[in-house]
């Protein structure tokens, strides 16, 4: 069936969508895809939600502005929806079901609680499809981390599209980082590395910008090792895995008292040092590492990653994918498995206890489930 992925990440930068024609296992047609930025003034919004988020001890708590925020979420992500069917092709109209991340806002895996901001019942009402959200919850309820939840889909990729280069690992770079690694055989392995570009974004923005456009900034400066070795030997990154961040988990502390340029440049340094030092945690060495998310842009990541790694390193697109919009066609894909009760997550992935599916299933009033 033909599935629409919405994403919205940890850099809060905007809405992703993308179809995907799949089975939820092994066929796999990649479709057209969108992206919608966020303004500004509702970037600011998420960023003062984060610390509002702070305050919720449970799922169902929405403190201060935040049901507010979901509902603007929600109508945000259903206008762009309905922009985007518009104007496709014949093709790609008969859209079956529509997979919806939402917003996080907290995620705290040692105490079994994670929040997506979007109401996944209104958005199927406002789009009249079908509309699978909430995807974390049921691995937390395992035991599981609630992330990383791409792995399924990144593991259907390599196996079709490189199966003669397994062991591979492939790295999605937004906020925060993570990897799957795919065996020749048997289920992947994933988890968070570190900070991805969160901190750089963090950074930059106290110059009034949004995000380091191709490493511009950086490209001015210089690693200050110091601070890069003092974010590096942190004990997260000593931890094995299953293991998940939170957007806020990693601050700019360490990187306090540099210039502009070399905190760019350190930052950078720091994203690429985390990602390599997850081969401590994997079973072999990979035998190639593919590159997604917005990070793959930033040259100063990728180059860090090429000088560090001691197989090739290539961006998304040198295998045939698109880089932006991967993780949100594991959304597509992703609903289409919980239609089918396949498993989403499994015990190599986020630490559930066994191979579990997941996901709320919201229909229009008046229609059914998608079969």
């Amino acid at each position: 069936m033909i599935a629409l992925g919405l994403m919205s990440g940890t850099s809060m930068d905007g809405i992703d969508g993308a179809l995907v024609d799949t089975d939820g296992e092994k066929a796999v047609e990649r479709g057209p895809s969108f992206f919608v930025p966020y303004d500004d003034a509702f970037r600011a919004k998420l960023t003062a939600a984060l610390e509002t988020a702070k305050r919720i001890r449970t799922r169902e708590e929405r403190p201060g502005e935040l049901a507010a925020l979901e509902r603007e979420i929600t109508l945000r992500h259903a206008d762009a929806v309905a922009q985007f069917l518009d104007g496709l092709p014949a093709r790609w109209r008969d859209v079956s079901v529509v997979g919806f991340h939402g917003q996080t806002v907290l995620h705290r895996p040692a105490e079994g609680v994670t929040v997506q901001l979007g109401e996944g019942a209104l958005l199927s009402e406002r789009v009249g499809l079908p509309v699978v959200w909430d995807m974390r919850a049921a691995d937390m309820e395992a035991g599981g981390q609630g992330a990383p939840l791409v792995s399924a889909y990144h593991a259907a990729l390599a196996r079709s599209l490189f199966p003669d280069r397994l062991p591979a690992v492939i790295v999605n770079i937004g906020g925060i980082s993570n990897i799957s690694f795919v065996p020749a055989k048997g289920e992947p392995i994933a988890f968070d590395t570190g900070p991805g570009n969160a901190l750089i974004d963090q950074w930059v923005a106290r110059s009034g910008l949004a995000y380091d456009a191709d490493g511009a900034v950086a490209a001015k400066g210089r690693v200050a090792e110091a601070a890069q070795d003092a974010y590096l030997a942190k004990p997260f990154f000593s931890q094995p895995g299953p293991k998940s961040l939170d957007r806020l988990d990693f601050t700019l502390a360490e990187a306090e008292g540099l210039g502009l340029e070399d905190g760019a440049r350190t930052l950078a340094a720091v994203s690429a040092g985390a990602i390599l030092r997850a081969v401590e945690h994997l079973p072999e060495a990979p035998k190639l590492w593919v590159i997604c998310g917005g990070g793959r842009k930033n040259p100063h990541i990728v180059g860090d990653l090429r000088a560090g790694a001691s197989v090739p390193v290539i961006v998304a697109e040198e295998v045939g994918l698109d880089g932006d919009a991967t993780e949100a066609e594991a959304w597509g894909y992703l609903a289409v498995r919980s239609l089918r009760g396949l498993p989403l997550t499994y015990p190599g992935t986020t630490g559930c206890r066994e191979a579990v599916t997941g996901g709320v299933h919201s229909v229009p009033k008046g229609k059914s489930e998608a079969a």
